[in-house]
């Protein structure tokens, strides 16, 4: 396992780890908290019947650092944590768009499974079809798993189990894309576009998304095994 990440709050750039407890829900805080729309929508980078479009959210980030809940940095430098005052019209305020920080209750924040899973083959299968580096962070995984071979090499592991260190992982279908893979955010190159290629080339999906069999605690380096 060559990358571990998370997005204490959905729809913002997260946080590389090198260690984190998982249970039946994910990461520990992996979109614990999302940014939700006057109508009840939760923000994200496209408009859905649960989703609302928010531009600006992927130029802001969170992270986790022992405290109540996530602390942003906002795209102007400054940092507000997730429920104190002015912290959601300091949001507001960067993204152009009202919204309101809420912590998840039994409305998911995860779009699809709790966690999401991408192979080192498959970032090289789609930089050889564009021609160009692909920055893995478009895609926005909890792990990232290094595989020999060049091709969608995890489609063929669907329904099998994954263990990594003390955590099996049960890999479900492939993760559907949608446009934040081509969403502008800083210090990440989205060129050339990668949604119309995932279309044309594996029915507009990369990596595969878990559910999580046995918990544990995850850690950068930890061996992969099939089982």
């Amino acid at each position: 396992m060559v990358q571990l990440a998370r997005y204490p709050v959905k729809s913002l750039r997260g946080e590389s780890l090198e260690a984190v407890e998982v249970g039946e829900g994910g990461l520990r805080g992996d979109r614990g908290w999302a940014a939700y729309t006057p109508d009840g929508g939760i923000g994200s980078g496209k408009t859905t019947r649960r989703f609302r479009r928010v531009d600006g959210l992927l130029h802001q980030s969170s992270a986790l650092d022992g405290g109540p809940a996530p602390v942003l940095t906002l795209a102007s430098g400054t940092r507000h944590r997730c429920g104190e005052p002015g912290t959601d019209e300091a949001l507001s305020a960067a993204v152009g768009h009202t919204v309101a920080l809420r912590p998840e209750t039994d409305v998911r924040h995860h779009d699809e499974a709790p966690v999401h899973v991408v192979t080192t083959a498959s970032i090289r299968h789609v930089e050889r079809l564009l021609g160009a580096p692909v920055d893995v962070r478009r895609f926005r995984p909890n792990v990232v798993l290094v595989a020999d071979g060049d091709g969608f090499v995890e489609d063929g592991w669907i329904g099998r189990d994954l263990r990594l260190g003390d955590v099996v992982l049960t890999l479900g279908p492939g993760m559907p894309r949608c446009v934040m893979v081509d969403a502008v955010q800083p210090g990440v190159s989205t060129a050339p576009p990668l949604l119309r290629l995932l279309g044309r080339v594996n029915d507009t999906t990369l990596g595969l998304q878990a559910t999580v069999r046995a918990g544990g605690v995850l850690r950068l380096g930890d061996a992969a095994h099939l089982l």
